[in-house]
């Protein structure tokens, strides 16, 4: 990730259950996902995306991906609303 400030001004939902609802109504502009996140998570977040056509962008760690969110706790995934 090039600019942690950009996902918390960003409309952002985090974590799995509101990741995967965004997908699913077509809200989301762009994923992002932990590569140490549960990979039975995020490899079906990664095929919706897919199917859906959203971008999906990597982040090592949940740890950096919730940091960028602006939360204190790890996140495995989150999802950038189209505006």
């Amino acid at each position: 990730m090039t600019d942690d400030r950009g996902l918390q001004d960003a409309q952002v939902k985090i974590g799995t259950k509101q990741t995967v609802k965004a997908v699913e109504l077509g809200q989301a502009a762009e994923v992002y996902v932990a590569e140490d996140g549960d990979q039975r998570l995020t490899s079906r977040i990664v095929m919706l995306c897919g199917k859906q056509g959203v971008k999906v962008t990597y982040v090592d760690t949940m740890l950096n991906l919730g940091k960028a969110c602006g939360i204190e706790v790890g996140a495995a995934m989150a999802a950038v609303l189209k505006q």
